[in-house]
C-alpha cells in the first residue's frame, strides 16, 4: 500500500481516482500531477514502482498545499472571519 502525504491510497484504483483520497488534491490537480510525471492514467496503483511513488510524494510536498496544512489553513481563515464577527463568521 503506498503511503502519501500521510495517507493510504488504495493499490488496486486508477492512479488518477486514487490522489483523490488525499485532502486537497481533486480530479483536476491529480491529472495534472501524472501528466507532469509522465505516468499513464489507465495505470493502477499497485503497478507503479517505487521510484514513482517517490516522484509523486515529492511533487505533492513541494507544490501542493494538503491535508494537515490545508485544514489548519482552512480553520485559521473560518476562525479569523468568526474573530471579526461578520456575516460570513457568524453563519
Amino acid at each position: 500500500m503506498a503511503r502519501i502525504a500521510g495517507v493510504n491510497i488504495p493499490t488496486n484504483k486508477r492512479v488518477i481516482i486514487a490522489l483523490t483520497y488525499i485532502h486537497g488534491i481533486g480530479r483536476t490537480k491529480a491529472v495534472e500531477i501524472a501528466t507532469k510525471l509522465g505516468i499513464d492514467h489507465s495505470r493502477r496503483v499497485q503497478d507503479l514502482s517505487d521510484a514513482e511513488v517517490l516522484q509523486i510524494r515529492e511533487t505533492i510536498d513541494a507544490g501542493y498545499t494538503v491535508e494537515g496544512d490545508l485544514r489548519r489553513t482552512t480553520s485559521m481563515n473560518i476562525k479569523r472571519l468568526m474573530d471579526l464577527a461578520c456575516y460570513r463568521g457568524l453563519r
